[in-house]
Protein backbone atom coordinates (compact mmCIF):
# COMPACT_ATOMS: atom_id res chain seq x y z
CA UNK A 1 0.00 0.00 0.00
CA UNK A 2 1.47 3.38 -0.93
CA UNK A 3 0.75 6.20 1.48
CA UNK A 4 1.61 8.84 -1.08
CA UNK A 5 -0.68 7.91 -3.94
CA UNK A 6 -4.14 9.36 -4.33
CA UNK A 7 -3.58 12.04 -1.71
CA UNK A 8 -6.61 14.14 -2.40
CA UNK A 9 -7.98 17.17 -0.67
CA UNK A 10 -10.67 16.15 1.77
CA UNK A 11 -12.97 18.18 3.88
CA UNK A 12 -13.56 17.83 7.57
CA UNK A 13 -16.93 16.11 7.06
CA UNK A 14 -15.30 13.31 5.01
CA UNK A 15 -12.64 12.89 7.70
CA UNK A 16 -15.20 12.73 10.49
CA UNK A 17 -17.32 10.23 8.55
CA UNK A 18 -14.36 7.87 7.96
CA UNK A 19 -13.17 8.29 11.54
CA UNK A 20 -16.63 7.50 12.91
CA UNK A 21 -16.91 4.42 10.67
CA UNK A 22 -13.48 3.22 11.78
CA UNK A 23 -14.28 3.70 15.47
CA UNK A 24 -17.55 1.79 15.05
CA UNK A 25 -16.12 -1.10 13.01
CA UNK A 26 -12.41 -1.25 13.83
CA UNK A 27 -11.78 -1.80 10.10
CA UNK A 28 -8.15 -0.78 9.54
CA UNK A 29 -8.84 -0.27 5.84
CA UNK A 30 -11.02 2.73 6.77
CA UNK A 31 -8.30 4.18 8.99
CA UNK A 32 -5.79 3.57 6.20
CA UNK A 33 -7.99 5.50 3.76
CA UNK A 34 -8.33 8.35 6.21
CA UNK A 35 -4.57 8.42 6.83
CA UNK A 36 -3.75 8.20 3.12
CA UNK A 37 -5.63 11.43 2.41
CA UNK A 38 -3.29 13.24 4.80
CA UNK A 39 -0.10 11.25 4.20
CA UNK A 40 1.60 13.95 2.14
CA UNK A 41 1.15 16.41 4.98
CA UNK A 42 2.57 13.83 7.43
CA UNK A 43 5.54 13.22 5.14
CA UNK A 44 6.33 16.93 4.82
CA UNK A 45 6.12 17.40 8.59
CA UNK A 46 8.60 14.53 9.00
CA UNK A 47 10.85 15.84 6.25
CA UNK A 48 10.95 19.25 7.88
CA UNK A 49 12.37 17.64 11.04
CA UNK A 50 14.57 14.89 9.62
CA UNK A 51 15.74 16.43 6.31
CA UNK A 52 16.01 12.89 4.94
CA UNK A 53 13.66 11.30 2.43
CA UNK A 54 13.95 7.67 3.56
CA UNK A 55 13.80 8.49 7.28
CA UNK A 56 10.74 10.60 6.61
CA UNK A 57 9.03 7.80 4.65
CA UNK A 58 9.81 5.34 7.45
CA UNK A 59 8.48 7.84 9.99
CA UNK A 60 5.18 8.04 8.07
CA UNK A 61 4.78 4.28 8.58
CA UNK A 62 5.64 4.59 12.27
CA UNK A 63 3.15 7.45 12.69
CA UNK A 64 0.41 5.28 11.18
CA UNK A 65 1.21 2.68 13.87
CA UNK A 66 1.01 5.43 16.51
CA UNK A 67 -2.30 6.50 15.02
CA UNK A 68 -3.72 2.97 15.40
CA UNK A 69 -2.79 3.02 19.11
CA UNK A 70 -4.02 6.53 19.88
CA UNK A 71 -7.01 7.24 17.65
CA UNK A 72 -9.60 5.58 19.88
CA UNK A 73 -8.26 7.03 23.13
CA UNK A 74 -9.35 10.64 22.70
CA UNK A 75 -12.05 12.72 21.10
CA UNK A 76 -10.86 14.08 17.77
CA UNK A 77 -12.75 17.11 16.44
CA UNK A 78 -10.49 17.96 13.48
CA UNK A 79 -8.61 14.91 12.28
CA UNK A 80 -6.13 16.79 10.06
CA UNK A 81 -5.06 19.13 12.88
CA UNK A 82 -4.88 16.27 15.36
CA UNK A 83 -2.77 14.19 12.94
CA UNK A 84 -0.48 17.15 12.33
CA UNK A 85 0.17 17.48 16.07
CA UNK A 86 0.65 13.69 16.42
CA UNK A 87 3.18 13.75 13.56
CA UNK A 88 5.04 16.76 14.93
CA UNK A 89 5.21 15.22 18.42
CA UNK A 90 6.43 11.91 17.02
CA UNK A 91 9.28 13.65 15.16
CA UNK A 92 10.22 15.74 18.19
CA UNK A 93 10.28 12.63 20.38
CA UNK A 94 12.56 10.86 17.88
CA UNK A 95 14.93 13.81 17.81
CA UNK A 96 14.88 14.29 21.59
CA UNK A 97 15.53 10.63 22.29
CA UNK A 98 18.48 10.72 19.93
CA UNK A 99 17.11 7.73 18.06
CA UNK A 100 18.24 7.32 14.52
CA UNK A 101 14.90 5.65 13.84
CA UNK A 102 15.53 2.95 11.26
CA UNK A 103 19.28 3.31 10.89
CA UNK A 104 20.75 2.03 14.12
CA UNK A 105 24.07 0.58 15.11
CA UNK A 106 24.50 -3.06 16.01
CA UNK A 107 26.08 -1.72 19.25
CA UNK A 108 22.55 -0.82 20.33
CA UNK A 109 21.86 -4.37 21.46
CA UNK A 110 25.33 -5.87 21.75
CA UNK A 111 27.29 -4.72 24.79
CA UNK A 112 31.01 -4.55 24.29
CA UNK A 113 32.99 -4.87 27.53
CA UNK A 114 34.89 -1.77 28.59
CA UNK A 115 38.23 -2.39 30.31
CA UNK A 116 40.91 -0.02 31.54
CA UNK A 117 43.67 -1.75 29.58
CA UNK A 118 43.55 -1.22 25.82
CA UNK A 119 44.97 -4.63 24.92
CA UNK A 120 42.42 -6.48 27.04
CA UNK A 121 39.68 -4.22 25.71
CA UNK A 122 40.67 -5.05 22.13
CA UNK A 123 40.67 -8.80 22.89
CA UNK A 124 37.26 -8.56 24.57
CA UNK A 125 35.82 -6.68 21.58
CA UNK A 126 37.26 -9.31 19.23
CA UNK A 127 35.60 -12.07 21.30
CA UNK A 128 32.30 -10.18 21.32
CA UNK A 129 32.41 -9.61 17.54
CA UNK A 130 33.27 -13.27 16.92
CA UNK A 131 30.36 -14.31 19.16
CA UNK A 132 28.06 -11.85 17.36
CA UNK A 133 29.07 -13.28 14.00
CA UNK A 134 28.30 -16.80 15.21
CA UNK A 135 24.96 -15.65 16.65
CA UNK A 136 23.96 -13.97 13.38
CA UNK A 137 24.85 -17.15 11.46
CA UNK A 138 22.65 -19.16 13.85
CA UNK A 139 19.54 -17.06 13.14
CA UNK A 140 16.78 -18.44 10.90
CA UNK A 141 17.42 -17.40 7.27
CA UNK A 142 14.77 -14.66 7.01
CA UNK A 143 15.81 -13.10 10.34
CA UNK A 144 19.47 -13.31 9.34
CA UNK A 145 18.79 -11.64 5.99
CA UNK A 146 16.68 -8.86 7.56
CA UNK A 147 19.17 -8.23 10.41
CA UNK A 148 22.07 -8.14 7.96
CA UNK A 149 20.34 -5.62 5.69
CA UNK A 150 19.04 -3.48 8.57
CA UNK A 151 22.09 -3.26 10.82
CA UNK A 152 25.10 -4.11 8.70
CA UNK A 153 23.98 -2.61 5.37
CA UNK A 154 21.95 0.14 7.12
CA UNK A 155 18.92 -0.30 4.87
CA UNK A 156 15.56 1.11 5.91
CA UNK A 157 12.39 -1.00 6.13
CA UNK A 158 11.20 0.04 2.67
CA UNK A 159 14.51 -0.92 1.05
CA UNK A 160 14.47 -4.30 2.80
CA UNK A 161 10.91 -4.90 1.56
CA UNK A 162 12.06 -4.12 -2.01
CA UNK A 163 15.22 -6.22 -1.76
CA UNK A 164 13.65 -9.29 -0.15
CA UNK A 165 10.04 -9.31 -1.28
CA UNK A 166 8.94 -9.66 2.37
CA UNK A 167 5.99 -7.55 3.50
CA UNK A 168 6.64 -4.55 5.77
CA UNK A 169 5.14 -6.40 8.75
CA UNK A 170 7.31 -9.44 8.03
CA UNK A 171 10.45 -7.28 7.88
CA UNK A 172 9.59 -5.61 11.20
CA UNK A 173 8.85 -8.98 12.77
CA UNK A 174 12.07 -10.60 11.48
CA UNK A 175 14.14 -7.68 12.77
CA UNK A 176 12.42 -7.61 16.15
CA UNK A 177 12.68 -11.38 16.61
CA UNK A 178 16.22 -11.39 15.24
CA UNK A 179 17.29 -8.71 17.74
CA UNK A 180 15.73 -10.67 20.59
CA UNK A 181 17.42 -13.91 19.46
CA UNK A 182 20.76 -12.12 19.10
CA UNK A 183 20.51 -10.69 22.61
CA UNK A 184 19.73 -14.15 24.03
CA UNK A 185 22.57 -15.72 22.06
CA UNK A 186 25.05 -12.99 23.10
CA UNK A 187 24.07 -13.35 26.75
CA UNK A 188 24.69 -17.10 26.56
CA UNK A 189 28.07 -16.56 24.92
CA UNK A 190 29.09 -14.10 27.69
CA UNK A 191 28.13 -16.65 30.35
CA UNK A 192 30.30 -19.34 28.77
Amino acid sequence: MSWFSNSKKTDQADDQKLLKQYLETGDLHLLGELFRTHSSMVYYVCYRYFQDTEKSKDAVMQIFEELIKKVGKQEIRQFASWLYVLSKNYCLMQLRSGKKMQHVSIDEFVEFPVNQHQEEDHEEKEKALTALEACIKALPDRQKQSIDLFFLSEKCYKEIVELTGFSLNEVKSYIQNGKRNLKICMEKSREE
